[in-house]
């Protein structure tokens, strides 16, 4: 895939709600059964997830979410609020909330990811970072090995996102960790 292509798919930012919305929709070359253990299973949200996911998976459940130790980022807390496999995970994560709807689509699934955030001005910011976990989960789920946040991508995205949302949707730029921890490109 190139980078053009990758980068045709944005997300679109849905501002007619009280909270802003990042709406992502793909379609994967994979069974929704592989899809949900991308999502929930460990090994794959390696790959592609910022944080690591610790507790039950289970509607209601208490979460927590550590970043990579590089990050010097404190944890942050979240709950289940639907499981119901292999159709639809959300959650709270820290301030936000993630919404995965996984729908069979011949053998492929097409995946729509939702998040709703916190704030407009960390739309552009956050946008080009789920569109980087995005391309990342693809690549676990052909198999082929990547870490999130590490190669620069997020640089070659975010002026797409920056344009596309506008400046109140860019306000917020990188934690000074991320920073820290990954440099220039």
């Amino acid at each position: 895939m190139t980078t053009e292509s990758r980068t045709a798919e944005l997300g679109v930012l849905d501002r007619s709600a009280p909270d802003p919305r990042l709406r992502y929709e793909r379609r994967l070359q994979h069974a929704p059964e592989l899809v949900w253990r991308a999502l929930t299973e460990d090994e794959h949200l390696d790959a592609w997830f910022p944080t690591t996911i610790e507790g039950e998976r289970a509607t209601g459940a208490p979460l927590r979410f550590a970043f990579p130790a590089e990050l010097s980022v404190p944890p942050m807390e979240g709950r289940v609020l639907t499981f119901d496999p292999p159709r639809l995970l959300e959650f709270v994560w820290g301030p936000d909330t993630l919404r995965f709807e996984l729908h069979a689509d011949g053998r492929a699934t097409r995946l729509v990811f939702t998040v709703t955030l916190e704030a407009i001005g960390k739309a552009a910011r956050d946008g080009a970072g789920w569109h980087v976990c995005l391309e990342n989960l693809v690549l676990d789920l052909n198999g082929e090995a990547h870490r999130a946040g590490q190669d620069g991508r997020w640089r070659q995205v975010h002026p797409a996102y920056v344009a596309g949302f506008g400046p109140d949707a860019a306000t917020d730029g990188p934690p000074q960790e991320w920073e820290d921890a990954y440099g220039e490109p």
